[in-house]
């Protein structure tokens, strides 16, 4: 049988279809420069090249697209999307985004929704870089998913591959008949959840319980709140505002890494999805318990400045901001005592549901370990029995129990990798770093959570570690993000010919 090589130019032809409708959120920051007397010119070039270049891709022919493709075009959508949201940033060029390479972290940061930053001043960068930033990480969340889906169904390609990649869930692509009606209605429910967030974070502002809230805060947080992904235009992001707002943006954090074919479903009067759902309520047993142990270890270490009260809140929303993977901080967590940031450091391992736009392992994941381990233990006991892992009264297929384990280990090996290569690397660089640091950085490079601890705390910056250590958490990001499975693909012999 004669060898097959992956088709590149209809990988390109379709990204070239992505790049084109990446114009158009980028008109909101240009308005926004416009609004508040900024220069448009880093927006407006950067619209230039991304359609000029965009166009120039989609001239190249394009025939069926196949798995091998749909891989290569999913993981060359998120790095190309990273180096245009770098772009502006460049351009603009103040503060630490004079350099490449940290525009280049702060892109893939705010695509892959991770909510690591570089910035040290914020005062200095102007209205519209911020406003670009949330942008940048609300079409990280959901919306870049949906246009790239939307494109290939219009385009008659299988963009099925695309949604399965991302939220690994088969539900998603059965809501309706055809991928692209799916799209449009997680598009749109994605985008209300959106403007209730920001309606409810504006109304707080005028209603003077949260007088700090701007509407420009107000959009740019509900932007990044339900994508789950952690930047603010504050330098102490929720942590600004009053504890009416961290109570309801805690809510929004919750919603936003719930699985969105059950929000869809609960918003249609079916109830019963959500209230069956094992997964949901493994969900909520953990961000209960973590907020529970999170709360008594504070007030054993006599609690956080505001009184019990205080400590409740403080540790109800860094659990959920951790759990989530949105990264948000409503105090500087880098203060409390060891065991606390012990377990919000285990917490990073966890993440929201699947089919949400959280990262990390996820829930789902997680469950199915559980039961599988808990299966196989009694199985050694009555070794004649036949348990099969079930969620709610369906069997899970032993094929998919394998992978879940193949997953999790393959993620626990990389989060362990980059961890020994940011250590070599503070070593070579002279730029030494701790053991914890290091770990907590991977971790929340590679399971895209934002805020690490030391130098990278959640009252910190990324910008002090080593260029080529940024380069390294760029790396992460990416593969992280993508759920690993298309890079390695990638780097299989039989994945270019076959």
């Amino acid at each position: 049988m004669a060898l097959t090589t992956v088709d590149v130019r209809s990988s390109l032809n379709v990204l070239g279809a992505i790049l084109q409708w990446l114009a158009v959120p980028l008109v909101i920051p240009t308005v926004v420069a416009v609004i508040y007397g900024e220069s448009p010119l880093p927006y407006l070039v950067t619209i230039a090249i991304t359609l000029g270049v965009g166009t120039a891709l989609t001239r190249l022919r394009r025939d069926r697209i196949h798995d091998r493709e749909a891989f290569l075009t999913v993981s060359l959508a998120w790095l190309s999307i990273a180096v245009v949201g770098a772009i502006p940033l460049y351009i603009e060029g103040t503060g630490v985004f004079a350099s490449p390479v940290n525009a280049l972290f702060e892109g893939m940061s705010g695509i892959t929704t991770t909510g690591a930053t570089v910035i040290r001043d914020f005062d200095v960068h102007s209205q519209a870089l911020l406003m670009w930033r949330q942008v940048l990480q609300w079409l990280g969340g959901l919306g870049v998913l949906l246009l790239a889906t939307a494109v290939l169904s219009r385009l008659s390609v299988a963009g099925a591959q695309l949604m399965e990649t991302e939220t690994r869930t088969e539900n998603v692509t059965k809501l309706t008949p055809g991928i692209e009606d799916t799209a449009r209605i997680l598009g749109s429910l994605y985008l209300a959840l959106t403007a209730v967030a920001a309606l409810i974070l504006f109304g707080l502002g005028t209603s003077g319980l949260a007088p700090e809230m701007t509407l420009f805060d107000a959009i740019a947080h509900a932007f990044t709140a339900i994508a789950t992904a952690g930047f603010s235009p504050r330098a102490e992001s929720i942590g600004a505002f009053s504890p009416a707002v961290q109570w309801a943006v805690t809510l929004f954090m919750i919603v936003g890494a719930t699985n969105f074919v059950l929000l869809y479903a609960l918003i249609r009067g079916d109830t019963d999805r959500l209230r069956d759902s094992e997964e949901f309520h493994f969900y909520l047993g953990i961000l209960g318990v973590g907020s529970l142990l999170v709360t008594t270890l504070l007030l054993l270490d006599q609690g956080v400045p505001g009184g019990v009260g205080a400590s409740i809140r403080h540790a109800v929303f860094q659990t959920a901001a951790i759990v989530t993977t949105t990264g948000y901080a409503s105090t500087d967590f880098n203060a409390w005592s060891a065991g606390a940031k012990n377990l919000l450091f285990v917490m990073m391992f966890i993440g929201g549901m699947a089919g949400s736009t959280t990262c990390s392992v996820k829930t789902l994941r997680w469950l199915i370990v559980t039961k599988s381990f808990w299966r196989d233990l009694n199985v050694s006991a009555h070794r004649q029995s036949v348990r099969p892992v079930r969620l709610g009264d369906e069997a899970v297929s032993e094929a998919t129990v394998r992978d879940v384990y193949a997953y999790t280990l393959v993620a626990l090996v990389f989060f362990i990798f980059g961890t020994l290569l940011l250590v070599v690397d503070s070593e070579l660089s002279g730029v030494p770093i701790t053991e914890f640091e290091a770990l907590s950085a991977a971790a929340s490079m590679f399971f895209n959570i934002g805020p690490a601890f030391g130098r990278a705390g959640p009252y910190g910056t990324y910008e002090g570690f080593a260029r080529s250590s940024k380069l390294m958490m760029v790396l992460l990001m990416w593969v992280g993000r993508i759920e690993i499975v298309p890079v390695m693909v990638m780097l299989t012999p039989t994945f270019w010919t076959r």
